[in-house]
């Protein structure tokens, strides 16, 4: 099962802020960049070993989530990104990535498509690019060869696919893109969003949460490792014991919990997304997750909607699309669950 599939994916103005650094034209760095690796080489250690960054790159290509978010974010248009098919399958661009692209300004990135999570190898490097941004995705080692082998440098996961933190995510794309300062401006700005959002809700501190998917033959918890999990955490609040406690090892960032289990899921609020209302009226009335406590109490916090659920994952551009919508419907259950 790949990241991909289980990624849930108004704030125009945190959106303009996120974005207010220099924008250029596809293939050209950002005004104003430090010199990082305009004279000197980078080097990055990950799980297919090193990857070494000559010069500052000029055709940035990003694939996996988050990378083309954070080049966007940092002012400058990627070559090639990849098609988000779960927030818009149409188009393969999201709103956040519209704006940002349209902002940013010159020739809008190639986009990959890929059925299956498999990077177009041809399609990319048809884009002849300097380098692969690619540090939060199921790359796998012969497409690393692969690309390596063509000659472009591949900034890989560092210990294991879909697991690096999205702050690493732009701190790694700053890094390879010589622009270490600005990366660094733009995570203190997300920084303070997030706690400012926590300030204004100090009831989230110590509550329970759990994440929860249901699908029609098994329902999910998604682990302390899910970026979706470190943002609930950094508004304060805790993951309940049972989440871990009920971790069969079946992955890094979630887990599989049987229907007889699920009444053992002790969180005082649960955080869900669905499809539309008629899914989350699903899970808010079937028969096996009303055996949730907080389910039954009605202790529920959704996101609906494909789009609005692809940018519960942060990154440098959904975080500020999300977090009030986000912080509205955990209020509202934090309440429920404290009645």
């Amino acid at each position: 099962m790949s990241r991909i599939s289980f990624r849930w994916r108004a704030a125009a103005l945190a959106l303009a802020g996120a974005l207010a650094l220099s924008g250029c034209a596809a293939g050209t760095p950002a005004t104003g960049a430090s010199d990082t690796n305009s004279g000197g080489a980078v080097t990055f250690t990950h799980m297919y070993g090193q990857t070494t960054i000559d010069h500052r790159p000029e055709r940035v290509a990003t694939w996996g989530w988050g990378s083309a978010d954070a080049v966007l974010a940092l002012g400058v248009m990627p070559v090639a990104i990849p098609a988000d098919t779960y927030g818009a399958p149409d188009t393969g661009v999201t709103p956040w990535m519209q704006a940002a692209i349209d902002k940013v300004g010159g020739t809008p990135p190639t986009i990959l498509k890929s059925t299956s999570d498999e990077l177009p190898i041809e399609q990319l490097l048809a884009t002849d690019p300097d380098v692969l941004i690619a540090p939060y995705s199921g790359l796998t080692q012969d497409e690393y060869d692969k690309v390596t082998a063509a000659g472009v440098p591949v900034v890989a996961p560092a210990k294991a696919t879909w697991s690096t933190p999205w702050r690493e995510v732009i701190t790694d794309t700053g890094k390879a893109l010589g622009l270490d300062s600005q990366a660094t401006t733009l995570i203190d700005d997300l920084n303070g969003q997030v706690a400012a959002a926590a300030a204004a809700h100090p009831e989230f501190a110590g509550t329970t949460i759990a994440f929860a998917s249901d699908t029609i033959d098994t329902f999910y918890l998604y682990l302390p490792a899910d970026a979706r999990v470190e943002l609930l955490e950094d508004l304060g609040f805790t993951s309940a014991p049972s989440v871990t406690a009920l971790d069969n090892g079946s992955a890094t960032f979630y887990t599989t919990v049987s229907a007889e289990n699920l009444d053992r899921i002790d969180a005082d609020v649960i955080f869900v997304y669905a499809a539309d209302d008629a899914a989350l009226n699903t899970f808010l009335t079937s028969a096996r997750t009303t055996a949730i406590p907080a389910v039954k109490k009605g202790a529920v916090a959704s996101i609906v909607g494909n789009v609005d659920s692809d940018a519960v994952s942060p990154t440098a551009l959904t975080l500020p699309y999300i977090l009030p919508t986000l912080v509205d419907q955990l209020a509202q259950a934090t309440a429920k669950a404290k009645a």
